[in-house]
C-alpha cells in the first residue's frame, strides 16, 4: 500500500432516483430503495489527471473508488492497429490490450483485463476488513482475484464450476489466503454464482457484488480511460465481447465522465458487444426488442455451455434487464448485439495473431470476428474511429516463458448445493 495515497472522494448515486449518498461501506445497493437499479460512482474530480506509469492501474485513480493502492498491477495498453487494420481496410482502427505482452508494455500476468476489477475492488476494501471475499467465475475473473488477494495477503473464496478449474493457472504458488471451491463436474457459471451467493450468507463471508460493484465496473472502465487518452477523443465504435456486459456498462459510464470532462469529444460510443454462439441470451432478448432477459431452459443453457469456446461468455443472469444496466447502455448509445461462432472466432484468432503479433483469448475472438462480420456488412464506416478492447491475450507467450501452478479445489460440492451443505462445509474450513 502506498504511504502517499490519499483515498478518492466520491459519493454514490442511485440510478433509479438519482439520490446522493456517501459510501458508508461496502455498499452495493441505495439505501432504503427496493426497486431493482445500479448505483454509479460520481467523483469529485470532474477531469480525469493521470498519475505517472509506474502507479500501473492506478495511474486511473482519481476515477476509481479506492481506498488503498496495491502492490503488482497493470495498466490497459492502447495502440493503433497496422496489421488488422489493412488486413480490414479500417483507416482508425485501435486496439486497447488487457494482457501479458511485454513488446507492447502490457504486464497483466494472468492475462486477461479482470485484474482491472480485482485491483480496483479490492483497492476499494479497506485493509481493517477482515471479513472473506467471496469471488464467483468461470476462470479469468477467478485467476485475476487469486492472484491479487495472495499477493496483497487478502482472503478470498473462488466459487468455480469443476469443469473450468484448468484455468486457474499461476507462475507461483499461491498464498493459502485464496481458497477454492467448486461446484460438481457438469456444472457451469450460474452454479458458481447459486454457491456464492450461499457463501454470504455465512457469517464472515463477504459477496464481492460482480456488476452492483461501482469498483468492478469503475475498474473495467480504465480500458476506455486508456483508449481515450492515448487516442486523445471518444470513439465511434467500441467492440467487446461479453457474458455479463459488465465490462460494456462500465465502457458507457466511463463515456459519460468522459463527456463531462470536456476535452475529448462530445460524442457516445456506439456499443457493439457480442456473444458466442449458439449461447445468445442477450443477443436473443436484444434482437427481441426485450428489457426482460427471455426464458432460457437450465438444461440447453447448460447444453450450449458446452458447446461454445468461450466459456467466460456463459452468464445466464447478466445485469441487462437492471436499471443503469446493459440494456440502458446499448439503448442510450444506439449500440447493437452481435453474434459469433466458433469458426469465425478461431479465424479471427489466427487473422489476429498474424496481423498483430500475439495470441488473444476465446473471447477477444468473439469481439475481433463481430468486427470483421460488421466490416463486412458495412455495419462500420472504414474511417470511423473504432475501438475494439482484447480483453485477454499473450497467454500462450506467458506459459512459454513461465513454469505454472494450478490451484487444487479446497472443498468440493453438488452442482446445486443447499444453503446447510455451504454452511457446514464452510464452517470447517479454517483461515
Amino acid at each position: 500500500m502506498s504511504e502517499k495515497f490519499s483515498p478518492t472522494r466520491y459519493q454514490l448515486k442511485s440510478l433509479a432516483t438519482g439520490a446522493l449518498f456517501e459510501d458508508t461501506g461496502w455498499m452495493l445497493d441505495a439505501p432504503g430503495e427496493t426497486q431493482p437499479a445500479l448505483i454509479r460512482a460520481m467523483y469529485e474530480h470532474r477531469q480525469l489527471h493521470l498519475k505517472g506509469n509506474e502507479q500501473g492501474f492506478y495511474r486511473f485513480a482519481d476515477w476509481l473508488p479506492l481506498n488503498r493502492t496495491l502492490e503488482g498491477s497493470s495498466a490497459p495498453v492502447t495502440y493503433k492497429s497496422k496489421g488488422l487494420a489493412n488486413a480490414l481496410g479500417l483507416r482508425n482502427l485501435w486496439i486497447t490490450f488487457s494482457g501479458y505482452w511485454p513488446e507492447r508494455g502490457a504486464a497483466m500476468t494472468t492475462c486477461s483485463f479482470k485484474e482491472t476489477e480485482a485491483y480496483s475492488v479490492c483497492g476499494r476494501m479497506t485493509g481493517s476488513n477482515n471479513q472473506v471475499l467471496v469471488v464467483a467465475s468461470a476462470g479469468n475473473t477467478a485467476r485475476a482475484f487469486a492472484k491479487v488477494c495472495s499477493d496483497n495477503y487478502i482472503p478470498l473464496l473462488l466459487c468455480v464450476p469443476h469443469d473450468y478449474i484448468n484455468a486457474l493457472w499461476f507462475d507461483k504458488p499461491l498464498n493459502d489466503c485464496v481458497r477454492l471451491a467448486v461446484t460438481d463436474f457438469g456444472s457451469d457459471y450460474f452454479d458458481a454464482i447459486h454457491l456464492s451467493n450461499l457463501a454470504t450468507q455465512c457469517e464472515g463471508y463477504l459477496a464481492e457484488g460482480g456488476a452492483k460493484n461501482v469498483a468492478r465496473r469503475d475498474g473495467m472502465g480504465t480500458t476506455t480511460l486508456s483508449a481515450v487518452t492515448e487516442i486523445g477523443r471518444i470513439p465511434d465504435y467500441y467492440f467487446q465481447a461479453v457474458g455479463s456486459g459488465t465490462g460494456a456498462i462500465a465502457a458507457w459510464e466511463a463515456n459519460l465522465r468522459l463527456l463531462e470532462d470536456g476535452r475529448f469529444g462530445s460524442n457516445k460510443m456506439k456499443l457493439m458487444v457480442s456473444q458466442n454462439a449458439p449461447f445468445l441470451p442477450i443477443y436473443d432478448a436484444w434482437k427481441a426488442g426485450s428489457r426482460a432477459m427471455l426464458p432460457y431452459d437450465d438444461d440447453l443453457a447448460r447444453e450450449h455451455v458446452t458447446e461454445i469456446d468461450a466459456k467466460v461468455l456463459s452468464n445466464r443472469k447478466p445485469p441487462y434487464p437492471i436499471i443503469g444496466g446493459l440494456y440502458d447502455a446499448l439503448s442510450d448509445t444506439g449500440g447493437d448485439v452481435l453474434k459469433a461462432t466458433n469458426r469465425e472466432a478461431r479465424s479471427a484468432k489466427a487473422l489476429f495473431s498474424d496481423t498483430e503479433g500475439i495470441d488473444i483469448y476465446a473471447a477477444s475472438a468473439i469481439a475481433t470476428a463481430s468486427l470483421i462480420n460488421a466490416v463486412n456488412t458495412g455495419s462500420v464506416e472504414k474511417d470511423a474511429l473504432i475501438m475494439l478492447n482484447i480483453t485477454g491475450g499473450g497467454e500462450e507467450l506467458f506459459k512459454k516463458e513461465h513454469s505454472l501452478f494450478y490451484l487444487e479445489p479446497h472443498l468440493k460440492f453438488s452442482v446445486t448445493p443447499s444453503a446447510e451443505e455451504v454452511k457446514q462445509k464452510l464452517g470447517n474450513l479454517h483461515w
